[in-house]
């Protein structure tokens, strides 16, 4: 077994969720949960089997976004995973929608952060491990960090 790390290359203001799936039917699925979010959200989305064809599924409704995550999930390698590009949307309001899928198994992660797929091969194909997500934590929040931080989320509109 080789591993190797993949960094997840996105334009700035872009979030991503990368996970995995099932069944071919997996793109169309998920574009409709992710076009349910409406104007004037953006996404693209990629799909790669692991049987039949071998395939990577795209779809979206930017094209820019679509041939990107082609191009990322191409990068990662591994069969089974989707990787989905958002702009102009914040993945809280789409994930469990998108959990709820029949097809997904897992979320590996989703955040607007920098984000490295660490990556297994075998003679059979490659698989995501996991997901190097941010940075590592840099002290623990003091009152006044607690503060801004309950202050922020009722200035954005996530609590009252």
């Amino acid at each position: 077994m080789e591993l190797s790390v993949v960094p997840i290359e996105t334009p700035e203001e872009c979030n991503l969720i990368l996970g995995q799936a099932h069944f071919v039917k997996t793109v169309e699925d998920l574009h409709e949960v992710l076009a349910a979010l409406g104007p004037p959200a953006r996404f693209g989305l990629a799909f790669a089997e692991a049987s039949g064809p071998c395939l990577i599924r795209r779809s979206g409704n930017d094209e820019a976004l679509v041939e990107l995550a082609v191009r990322q999930l191409e990068s990662v390698g591994a069969g089974h995973c989707f990787l989905v590009l958002l702009e102009e949307a914040f993945p809280i309001t789409v994930l469990n929608a998108l959990k709820l899928v029949p097809e997904v198994c897992t979320v590996f992660c989703a955040t607007a952060n920098p984000v490295e797929v660490v990556v297994a091969e075998t003679d059979l194909g490659r698989a995501v491990l996991g997901v190097v997500d941010g940075m590592p934590p840099a002290g623990v929040e003091t009152d006044e960090d607690e503060a801004d931080r309950k202050a922020l989320l009722r200035q954005i509109g996530y609590k009252l």
